[in-house]
C-alpha cells in the first residue's frame, strides 16, 4: 500500500535568524548632487589620477558606473575629500558624455576596440624624417582614425634637421594638413601655437622624439625616464596615456606610448576615403559596389589617378589600407 505523504504544518518550516536575500534589491542609484566635476588624467591599473580644480587627486571607480570604460581625457564626477595630502582618494561616480572617443585595434583582424583617449580635439601624429624613416602606412592610418572620430589631424615632422620634409608634406598636400618641422635644440613657437586652447593627443612610432617634444612644451613633464605616476608615486612607467597642462594654462597634451601597429578593424571601408579627399571624386565615378582594388573589375581609380588627379602613391596607400583591414 502506498504512504500517504505527511502534510506539513508551521513546525515543519525551517526559519533561519537574517536570512540573505530577503531585502529586495533597490534600483535607485545615488544622486551625487555633491559631485565635482574633474578630468583625468592618468590611468594605472584600475586607479585614476583626477584633477579637480586646482588638486590632483587619486580615484577609485564608483560599483555603480559598472564596466564603463574610463580613460585619460574622461570628464567626469567625483565625491569624496579632495585635498593634495598623500593618502587623499575619492570615487568616481559620474562618467560624463564624451565629445570624441580615439580607438584602435591591436591589428586590423582584431574586433576589440581600444580606446586611447576621449574628449581630444586634435590628433598631433608625430613622425621622423629620419633615424627612423617616416612611416606612411601610420600616418594614413592616424589620419583615418583621425578623421572617422570628428579629430582634427596635424603632422609634426621631427628631426629636420636630418632630412628635408618636402618628400612626406607634399605626399599629403591633398588634405590642406597642417604640418610643422622640429629639430633638436630648435623653436617650437609653430607647433606650440597649433596647440593653445587645444586638447591635443600625441601619436607615433618609438625613437621619433616624442618625449623630447613633451619635456620642451611642458618643462616639468620630465618624460625622458617615463612618466612619474602619480599613484605610485615615484615609480616610473610609460606604459600609459597620461595628460599634461601646457604652462599658463594655454592646452592639454596627451603623451602616449609609443605605438608599433595602429589596427582599423573599427573603421569602415568608405571611411577611409576621408584620409584620401583627392580620390573620393574619382571613387564617386565607379560602379555601385566597386571595390576600388583593380581596373580589372571596374575601378576607375587609375584612370583618375592618370588625369593627375592625385598620385600612384596615393591610390597605393589607399588600396593597401583596403586590402589589410
Amino acid at each position: 500500500m502506498a504512504r500517504r505523504p505527511r502534510e506539513l504544518d508551521e513546525d515543519d518550516v525551517r526559519s533561519r535568524a537574517n536570512p540573505r536575500g530577503t531585502r529586495p534589491r533597490s534600483k535607485q542609484r545615488p544622486a551625487h548632487e555633491d559631485a565635482v566635476d574633474a578630468f583625468v588624467v592618468a590611468v594605472d591599473r584600475g586607479r585614476y589620477l583626477v584633477l579637480a580644480g586646482d588638486t590632483e587627486v587619486t580615484a577609485m571607480r564608483a560599483r555603480e558606473l559598472g564596466r564603463k570604460s574610463i580613460v585619460v581625457g574622461d570628464r567626469v564626477g567625483v565625491v569624496g575629500t579632495i585635498d593634495d595630502s598623500p593618502d587623499a582618494l575619492v570615487r568616481i561616480v559620474r562618467l560624463d558624455e564624451r565629445d570624441t572617443v580615439l580607438r584602435r585595434t591591436a591589428d586590423d583582424n582584431d574586433e576589440h576596440e581600444r580606446v586611447i583617449v576621449a574628449n581630444a580635439d586634435q590628433l598631433v601624429i608625430v613622425s621622423a624624417l629620419a633615424d627612423p624613416e617616416p612611416s606612411f602606412g601610420l600616418i594614413d592610418r592616424c589620419l583615418v582614425a583621425a578623421l572617422a572620430a570628428g579629430i582634427e589631424p596635424v603632422l609634426c615632422l621631427t628631426k629636420s634637421d636630418l632630412a628635408s620634409p618636402q618628400l612626406v608634406t607634399e605626399r599629403y598636400a591633398a588634405l590642406d594638413l597642417p604640418a610643422v618641422t622640429t629639430h633638436r635644440g630648435g623653436s617650437l613657437d609653430a607647433l606650440r601655437d597649433l596647440l593653445i586652447g587645444h586638447v591635443s593627443v600625441l601619436v607615433g612610432h618609438s625613437g621619433v622624439g616624442k618625449s623630447t617634444l613633451i619635456n620642451a612644451l611642458v618643462p616639468s613633464a620630465d618624460r625622458a625616464t617615463g612618466v612619474v605616476s602619480a599613484i605610485g608615486k615615484g615609480r616610473h612607467t610609460s606604459s600609459s596615456a597620461v595628460a599634461l597642462r601646457l604652462p599658463d594654462d594655454a592646452g592639454w597634451v596627451i603623451d602616449t606610448p609609443g605605438v608599433r601597429s595602429f589596427g582599423l578593424a573599427h573603421v569602415g571601408p568608405d571611411d577611409l576615403l576621408w584620409a584620401f579627399p583627392d580620390l573620393e571624386d574619382g571613387a564617386n565615378l565607379c560602379l555601385p559596389g566597386c571595390e576600388h582594388l583593380s581596373t580589372e573589375v571596374g575601378c576607375r581609380l587609375d584612370a583618375w589617378v592618370a588625369d593627375g588627379h592625385s598620385t600612384p602613391e596615393r591610390l597605393a596607400a589607399f588600396r593597401q589600407l583596403l586590402v589589410s583591414r
